[in-house]
C-alpha cells in the first residue's frame, strides 16, 4: 500500500492529533476571516445592488433603459477582468511573503476604492468621465477581491484542525454571505426613498459607510499570526517563484478549479440579474426582492457551516456536486416564479436555491479547492483558479441581459445558461481526488 493510499485512510481522530494548529488559533483565524470577508464583500456587493437599481439611470442616462441596464451590469462585471491580474500578483506575494500581508492590503484597497465610488459625479454632471471613473474604481475592487478570499481561505485552512478543515474554512464564505446581508439591509431603507432622492444622494450612503466597516476589519486582523504551515514551508523555500511551480506541477488542479468555480454564475444571477429582472421588467417591488436576498442569505448562514460539517464526515465531492446539480435544477422554477410575479413561490424557490442548495457548493469550495494544492502554491492556485472561473460569474448578469428573450419564455435562455455552467462545475469537481482525510503535509502531492 502506497503512502498516499495510507494518507487517504487515516481516521479523523489521528488527523486531529496531528493537527498543527491549536484550537485557539483556529478560532481566531476563522473569526478574522469571517469579519474580513464580511467587510470586503459588503463593499463588493453594494456595488452590485447599486448597478441593478441605480447606476443605469445616473451613469448612462442617454441610453434606452435596456441598454443602460446592460452597461451598468458591464461595470459590475469589469471587476472580474482585473481579478485574474490581482490573483497573480497577490497570490505570489501571499505564497512568497505570507498570508497576513495580502489580507491587510486587500481590506485597505477595497475600502478606499468603495468610498471613492460614493464621491463620483454623475453623467449629467461630467459626462463620459463619470462612467470611466466608475470603471476604474470597480477594477480596483476586483484586484482586492482577487486576493481576499484566497488569502482568507489559505489562512483558515492552514490554521484548522485536520479533521475540521471544511468547517473552519466555511467561515470565509459565511462572512461573504454576512457582507451581502449587510449590503442589502443598508440598501433596503435607501431603496424606499423617493426616486429623485435615491438617484441624487441616497445611493451614496452605503458607499460612505464602507469606511467604518473597513476599520473594523483591520482592527480584528491586526494581531492574527501567520500560519504554522506557511512558516514551516518558508524555512524550506527555494528561490524559484511560486507561480513557476504552480504552472509546472499543478496545471491540472488549476484547470479543475477554474471550471468548478463556474458555480459562481448561480450567485451573481441570483443576487444581481434576477433583482433587475424582477424590479425593472416584471415590476415587482424593490423591497420584496431585496427581502428575498436577505432571507436567502440568512438561511445560508446556517446552511454553509452545516454542509461543511457534513463534508468533514463524508467528503468534499458529494456535497459540492449536490449543490451544483441542485442549483442547475432549481434555477428554472425560481426564474419562472419571477416571470409569474408569484411572490410566495419567489420566496420559496429563492430560499431553496440560494439559501439551501447553492450553499452546499458555496460552503465547501474553500476546502475542496485549497486541498488541491500544497502550501507552497496554495494561495496562488486558489486565487488564479477561482478568479478566472469567477470571471464568467461576474459577466453572467451582462450575458443574461443580452440573451434574455422577448415574451413569456424570455427567461429560459438565462436558465439554460445557468444550468450549463453549474453542470460543468459538478463534472470538474467529480474528477478531483477526495482529500477530506488527507494530512496537510500530503495535500497537493501527485
Amino acid at each position: 500500500m502506497s503512502p498516499s493510499t495510507v494518507s487517504q485512510q487515516i481516521s479523523p481522530q489521528t488527523a486531529a492529533a496531528a493537527a498543527p494548529a491549536s484550537t485557539r488559533s483556529s478560532r481566531k483565524a476563522a473569526l478574522a476571516s469571517w469579519i474580513g470577508s464580511a467587510v470586503e464583500y459588503y463593499d463588493f456587493f453594494i456595488y452590485g445592488t447599486a448597478a441593478a437599481l441605480v447606476f443605469g439611470k445616473i451613469f448612462f442616462p442617454s441610453f434606452d433603459p435596456a441598454t443602460a441596464s446592460i452597461a451598468a451590469f458591464a461595470t459590475f462585471g469589469v471587476a472580474y477582468i482585473t481579478r485574474p491580474i490581482g490573483a497573480v500578483v497577490l497570490g505570489h506575494i501571499g505564497d512568497k511573503y505570507g498570508r497576513k500581508k495580502v489580507l491587510t492590503f486587500t481590506l485597505l484597497l477595497m475600502g478606499v476604492s468603495t468610498f471613492l465610488v460614493g464621491l463620483l459625479p454623475t453623467y449629467s454632471q461630467v459626462g463620459i468621465a463619470a462612467p470611466v471613473m466608475l470603471v476604474i474604481l470597480r477594477m480596483l475592487q476586483g484586484v482586492s477581491a482577487a486576493g481576499e478570499q484566497a488569502g482568507a481561505n489559505s489562512m483558515t485552512l492552514e490554521h484548522a484542525p485536520a479533521h475540521r478543515r471544511a468547517f473552519f474554512t466555511s467561515f470565509t464564505l459565511s462572512g461573504t454571505q454576512a457582507g451581502l446581508i449587510l449590503a442589502t439591509l443598508v440598501f433596503l431603507p435607501i431603496s424606499a426613498l423617493p426616486e429623485e432622492q435615491l438617484l441624487s444622494w441616497g445611493w451614496r450612503i452605503p458607499f460612505f459607510l464602507s469606511a467604518v466597516v473597513v476599520m473594523v476589519g483591520i482592527w480584528v486582523r491586526r494581531t492574527l499570526p501567520e500560519t504554522p504551515a506557511f512558516n514551516d514551508e518558508k524555512s524550506r523555500q527555494s528561490d524559484e517563484l511560486p507561480l513557476a511551480i504552480l504552472f509546472r506541477e499543478h496545471k491540472v488542479a488549476l484547470l479543475r478549479v477554474i471550471f468548478a468555480a463556474l458555480i459562481s454564475v448561480v450567485s451573481t444571477i441570483f443576487s444581481v440579474f434576477t433583482l433587475s429582472y424582477a424590479v425593472n421588467t416584471m415590476h415587482i417591488p424593490r423591497a420584496t426582492m431585496l427581502t428575498v436576498l436577505i432571507l436567502a442569505n440568512v438561511v445560508a448562514l446556517a446552511a454553509i457551516p452545516a454542509f461543511a460539517i457534513l463534508s468533514d464526515r463524508i467528503g468534499r465531492k458529494p456535497v459540492f456536486i449536490f449543490g451544483a446539480l441542485g442549483s442547475a435544477a432549481l434555477v428554472w422554477p425560481y426564474l419562472w416564479s419571477i416571470h409569474q410575479a408569484d411572490i410566495p413561490l419567489i420566496f420559496t424557490f429563492g430560499l431553496l436555491l440560494s439559501g439551501v442548495v447553492y450553499s452546499a457548493a458555496n460552503g465547501i469550495w474553500p476546502s475542496l479547492y485549497g486541498e488541491m494544492f500544497n502550501t507552497r502554491v496554495r494561495l496562488s492556485g486558489m486565487a488564479i483558479g477561482t478568479q478566472i472561473g469567477f470571471g464568467l460569474g461576474g459577466f453572467a448578469p451582462t450575458i443574461s441581459a443580452a440573451i434574455q428573450g422577448p415574451g413569456a419564455n424570455g427567461w429560459m435562455p438565462v436558465a439554460i445558461f445557468v444550468s450549463i455552467t453549474a453542470v460543468i462545475a459538478a463534472i470538474s469537481a467529480a474528477t478531483a481526488k477526495e482529500t477530506y482525510r488527507t494530512p496537510m503535509s500530503e495535500l497537493g502531492k501527485h
